[in-house]
């Protein structure tokens, strides 16, 4: 079945940079856009970055653009955010998602604190 693992996340200061990842299996990686996404308790999970498949196309929310950059490695089956000079505000649970037939599939999420 379609799994989706996040990693990288933590705790750094204002102005850090984290690199999260996300490991794929149970479909091919390569045939599907990914996206990442974050959410903040009590409101909605917010779309940040998407890639197509060979990576040549990317797309950022405004809130991100020129922070943030999103890659991917088909050889390895995984996605990466790159955030620099992050934020107090970018604190959040981030998530990858891929769309896989109909069906919406979500990892279970890495914690992005930006404090100091």
């Amino acid at each position: 079945q379609v799994q989706l693992v996040e990693s990288g996340g933590g705790l750094v200061q204002p102005g850090g940079s984290l690199r999260l990842s996300c490991g794929a299996s149970g479909f091919t990686f390569s045939r599907y856009a990914m996206r990442w996404y974050r959410q903040v308790p009590g409101k909605e999970r917010e779309l940040l970055a998407s890639i197509a498949t060979t990576g040549s196309s990317t797309n950022y929310a405004e809130s991100v653009k020129g922070r943030f950059t999103i890659s991917r490695d088909n050889a390895k089956n995984t996605v990466y955010l790159q955030m620099n000079n992050l934020k107090p505000e970018d604190t959040a649970v981030y998530y990858c998602n891929a769309i896989v037939g109909i069906r919406w599939y979500w990892g279970q999420g890495t914690q992005v604190t930006v404090s100091s």
